[in-house]
């Protein structure tokens, strides 16, 4: 079975590089480092630093194994240029009488905080392929909010 794409934008691909390239080039060279001084000082059995880098090496080496993965399976997507909401696009919404701007983006890089939401995510899924002036529906804890697509960029 075909493992699913990761859909990403090309700054989340970046990102995601970034972050594999650290852990390889510098990380692990750090961690290897920190566990030869740990096993200079003696009987590994009963030494809790070395116990200590040894779960720090586990960390790192899953992230690795978790950014590989990703990246194997990341797709890249170009902005819909027909006017309708995709992945890697601004939209501009209001919400009474609140304007607020989201990008969307894939399920690795959404960060609502900083304004990324998912395309699978409620309000994601259903901006998805929307114009502006459209009004779309979602389903939230404190009831039906209805946002309206002020721009799209």
């Amino acid at each position: 079975m075909a493992e699913e794409a990761i859909y990403v934008t090309q700054e989340g691909l970046k990102s995601l590089q970034e972050e594999y390239d650290y852990l390889i080039n510098t990380r692990r060279k750090e961690v290897a480092e920190k566990l030869r001084e740990a096993r200079e000082l003696g009987d590994v059995a009963e030494n809790a630093a070395y116990d200590a880098v040894k779960d720090e090496q586990a960390v790192v080496e899953g992230r690795i194994e978790e950014l590989g993965g990703l990246l194997k399976r990341a797709r890249v997507v170009v902005c819909g240029k027909d006017g309708c909401v995709a992945i890697g696009t601004k939209v501009r919404l209001r919400l009474e009488g609140d304007e607020r701007e989201f990008q969307i983006v894939g399920a690795t890089e959404a960060d609502p905080m900083s304004g990324k939401i998912s395309h699978r995510s409620p309000l994601g899924k259903a901006l998805m392929g929307k114009k502006i002036g459209d009004r779309v529906e979602v389903e939230a804890p404190v009831g039906k909010l209805s946002y309206c697509i002020l721009e799209i960029k």
